[in-house]
């Protein structure tokens, strides 16, 4: 029997096809935060990371597009380390 694992935090990035930029933007900007660029991050449910995978699905070309989710099983088991400041839009600082 194969077990379920519940993730709890996600970092989402992405490449996409310029005329689904904007739809792929604003899927993501429902379920997670906008990191920087095409990177979201937050915390993600298994029904909310179903959810988001179904409306990606539907914006996306699957032969053109790339997306990749990284999922956590808890976000205090990592280590996050930022070089420079960059361009950050609309970044917000991870604390752990």
């Amino acid at each position: 029997m194969k077990k379920n694992i519940n993730y709890n935090y996600a970092f989402l990035f992405y490449d996409v096809g310029e005329k689904r930029v904007q739809k792929v933007f604003k899927v993501c900007k429902k379920y997670l935060s906008h990191f920087q660029k095409s990177v979201f991050r937050g915390e993600m449910t298994p029904s909310k990371l179903i959810q988001l995978e179904t409306e990606l699905k539907k914006v996306i070309d699957e032969q053109e597009d790339f997306v990749c989710i990284i999922k956590l099983l808890n976000d205090g088991v990592f280590g996050e380390e930022i070089l420079g400041t960059g361009d950050r839009e609309n970044g917000e600082s991870l604390i752990l």
